[in-house]
């Protein structure tokens, strides 16, 4: 992806083992049952191998390089 840092986005495995690069900033839900399905802001979906924790805990891990760790000063 040109002009994009692979630090701007989390990296998720869908289905067929092919990895996607995804902004989190666009997910809006992440349901985990037999296979985790994130819907995005834009409507779209993606199914992935990662579980829910996975994925929220690369989320989080993001969101703390980008903004830092609340409350550390």
């Amino acid at each position: 992806m040109r002009g994009r840092k692979s630090g701007d986005v989390i990296t998720l495995t869908r289905l067929n083992g092919q990895p996607v690069l995804l902004n989190c900033d666009l997910i809006e839900s992440v349901e985990g049952d037999a296979d985790t399905i994130v819907t995005l802001t834009t409507g779209n979906t993606l199914v992935v191998r990662e579980p829910l924790a996975e994925i929220e805990r690369k989320v989080v891990e993001f969101k703390r390089r980008v903004y830092g760790r609340r409350g550390a000063e």
